[in-house]
């Protein structure tokens, strides 16, 4: 684990320096806080148009898949806050096996709930069939 967050420090470090490189070429001498501003306001727009084109595609099958993505990407972060936590306070070992386990426990408790559901939802049918 912590050799992955090492890499993509590096990999962000480094698109970080070419960005400050490329500014001053260009004369747009940009503090750090102004590259944050410009460039995660552009990222955030860019993910937020994507996700909108794509769940309003998806919330046509069922608003359930959308609320499944969006628990999805909110369980990563929180695995990974939690480990990075283990990792600054020294208590617990930062591994990402645990990320990954923390994800199947979600996928399976969800797996067993939307089993129940799925049952519950055609014996109704079936019954209002009869």
């Amino acid at each position: 684990m912590e050799s992955v967050l090492k890499v993509l420090a590096y990999i962000i470090n480094w698109v970080h320096d070419f960005v400050i490189g490329i500014t001053k070429v260009f004369g747009f001498n940009a503090t750090d806080k102004d590259l944050h501003f410009w460039l995660l306001g552009m990222t955030g727009l860019i993910i937020f148009i994507i996700t909108d084109f794509l769940f309003r595609r998806i919330s046509r099958w069922n608003i359930s898949v959308v609320s499944f993505i969006y628990t999805m990407t909110l369980l990563l972060v929180i695995a990974f806050s939690l480990e990075i936590e283990q990792k600054i306070t020294g208590r617990g070992n930062m591994e990402f096996e645990d990320i990954v386990a923390g994800l199947w426990g979600f996928l399976a408790i969800f797996g067993a709930y939307a089993l129940i559901r799925a049952t519950f939802y055609y014996a109704r049918k079936l019954y209002n069939k009869f």
